[in-house]
């Protein structure tokens, strides 16, 4: 009701209570001509209480109650609209906080990015009945808040149908914006804890990192070791190569070139229980000639010696899992050859390559024998063993000379290509160990 229509109601009642309070208490005697009467107004609580007033119709100025609901439901659709924009905005930092964490992991590589995700898996759970994703939370906010503009929709819509001009309750109004209340608190909650979501997710992709940097730098510490080998290396030369696989990524490969050579010798120790076929020990290759050099056992044929692609068979027989000492001397005069076993001449022939020098500038490999300059390795012809003390000379050596360099007599290092640590290099697996004496090797024969 309006205050002014309650005023005239109240000034009414307190004529009629006036005038029946000037009689006489059995109520039988009329008041006297020329009484007074005094009208006060009242408070309208005291009206209220004192007097319960049948309901009186409207009269214009406040709102009606269906029209105050109203605008409380609109107040209420307006706050929603108001949240979901601030849930965008809170989504749109999700979503460059998630493309900054999967950029970090791009960069460290892709093997770290699965361990990160369990760790974070296995964080604190400060989402409550959440789930830990934050796109996840934002889509049920999502959804939360448009279930409630849907009921506020029906609600709305109820009124319009069933609503009449009669008094509503208003605890109904209190009640709605006590729940209004509960929602705003409610999302205010979820996005402090979407924020302390990004927060934990800073500091736990920050200790990944630093513990990925940690294990990386680990590893190119071993791999440094490993690259440089035991360092027990009692001189130089006292080193072997380790070539356990038979792959196509395992060769060891010799800094040095060689220059042009009219003839030469190749001594080296093998030690290799491979079949069939020890494999390739060693090849040189140039440009436009893959097989300049070549000494390969392959599958159940002799060991060869191929040079500028040309071949003679050897009697040479190592492949019994005991160190053996290998020379194999040519000259490009009339194609001589010449195979030491063990410090033993075993076999000697000539036509091989004559008068064709040996081309300068190429690729000296270890274990692998190159279909191009430094490649394309087949597995099938890889060397499977140990070699050491591999020494090439521009010379043809004396059999007096090879002798004593088998039985240890002298140290004779090649004066083309020297066998030292800093002139050999490993790849793919291929390892340098310190090698067993000479004495020791003679014992393995």
């Amino acid at each position: 009701r309006s205050p002014a229509g309650m005023l005239l109601v109240a000034a009414g009642l307190l004529l009629a209570v006036a005038a029946g309070g000037r009689g006489s208490p059995t109520g039988d005697q009329e008041s006297p001509p020329g009484s007074r009467f005094v009208c006060t107004s009242l408070p309208l609580d005291a009206v209220g209480a004192g007097c319960p007033l049948p309901p009186v119709p409207m009269q214009g100025g406040a709102l009606p109650p269906e029209e105050e609901l109203k605008a409380t439901v609109l107040q209420l659709r307006e706050t929603v609209l108001q949240q979901k924009e601030t849930i965008g905005s809170q989504r749109e930092a999700i979503r460059e906080l998630t493309g900054k964490l999967s950029r970090c992991e791009g960069t460290d590589g892709k093997s770290a990015g699965g361990a990160w995700k369990n760790e974070v898996g296995k964080g604190k759970d400060t989402m409550g009945d959440l789930p830990r994703d934050p796109a996840q939370v934002i889509d049920q906010l999502s959804r939360t808040m448009q279930t409630l503009k849907d009921r506020l929709e029906s609600l709305e819509h109820q009124l319009r149908a069933n609503v009449s001009y009669a008094a509503l309750p208003s605890d109904l109004r209190e009640m709605l914006q006590r729940r209004l209340g509960d929602l705003e608190r409610q999302l205010l909650s979820k996005v402090a804890e979407l924020e302390d979501e990004k927060s934990l997710l800073h500091n736990e992709t920050s200790a990944h990192r630093q513990k990925t940097e940690t294990a990386l730098n680990a590893l190119l510490e071993r791999v440094s070791e490993l690259e440089k080998g035991n360092s027990a290396f009692k001189s130089p030369d006292e080193f072997k190569v380790s070539l356990p696989l038979r792959t196509n990524y395992l060769y060891g490969k010799i800094k040095k070139t060689l220059p042009e050579l009219y003839a030469f010798t190749v001594c080296l120790w093998l030690r290799s229980s491979a079949s069939p076929g020890i494999g390739t020990p060693f090849s040189y290759a140039v440009p436009g000639q893959a097989n300049e050099i070549v000494l390969i056992e392959w599958g159940n044929n002799p060991i060869e010696l191929l040079i500028n692609d040309k071949v003679a068979q050897l009697p040479l027989f190592i492949s019994d899992g005991k160190w053996h000492h290998i020379c194999i001397t040519w000259t490009t005069r009339d194609g001589m050859w010449e195979a030491f076993q063990d410090g033993e001449k075993l076999g000697t022939g000539e036509n091989l390559a004559p008068w064709h020098p040996i081309k300068p500038g190429g690729v000296l490999i270890l274990g692998q024998e190159q279909d191009t300059v430094g490649g394309r390795f087949d597995a099938t012809q890889a060397f499977v063993g140990e070699m050491s003390q591999f020494n090439i000379w521009d010379r043809v050596l004396k059999a007096e000379d090879i002798m004593n360099i088998a039985n240890c007599s002298i140290n004779m290092p090649g004066n083309i290509i020297p066998w030292v640590d800093n002139n050999v290099d490993v790849f793919g697996g291929a390892t340098k160990w310190p090698v067993e004496t000479c004495e020791e090797r003679l014992l393995d024969l």
